[in-house]
C-alpha cells in the first residue's frame, strides 16, 4: 500500500516562494508517477505537475510553467513542488498524488492521494 504525506504550505505574500514536499512510502518514488494537483475554494481540482516514473520527464499545467518545478529525491523518496512568483490566485489546498502508470492531467489518473497542504497567497 503507497501513503504520501505533503507538508510545506502555509502563508505568503504575492511574489515570494514555497516549496512543498510530499514523502512517499510502500514504494520508492521512482517507481511511480507523482503529481501535485490544486483546488481552490469553491472550485475543481487542477493538474499542476507530474514526474513520469523511471525517465523522470515532467509535464505542467500551462499557467505553472516558468514559476513552479516539480522533482524528486530517490534517496529520501520524496518529491517536491517549487514555486515561486506566487500569485494570490494560486491559493489553494496542494494534494500529492501518485500513480502506478504513466499518469496524466486528470484525478482519476492517479491511484494515492494525501491528505493535502493549504497554500495561502496574499496580495
Amino acid at each position: 500500500q503507497v501513503q504520501v504525506v505533503e507538508s510545506g504550505g502555509g502563508l505568503v505574500q504575492a511574489g515570494g516562494s514555497l516549496r512543498l514536499s510530499c514523502a512517499a512510502s510502500g514504494r520508492t518514488v521512482s517507481s511511480l508517477t507523482m503529481a501535485w494537483f490544486r483546488q481552490p475554494p469553491g472550485k475543481e481540482r487542477d493538474f499542476v505537475a507530474d514526474i513520469i516514473r523511471n525517465n523522470g520527464a515532467t509535464y505542467y499545467a500551462d499557467s505553472m510553467k516558468g514559476r513552479f518545478t516539480i522533482s524528486r529525491d530517490n534517496a529520501k523518496n520524496t518529491v517536491y513542488l517549487q514555486m515561486n512568483s506566487l500569485k494570490p490566485e494560486d491559493t489553494a489546498v496542494y494534494y500529492c498524488a501518485a500513480s502506478l502508470g504513466s499518469g496524466g492531467t486528470h484525478p482519476t489518473a492517479y491511484d494515492y492521494w494525501g491528505q493535502g497542504t493549504q497554500v495561502t497567497v496574499s496580495a
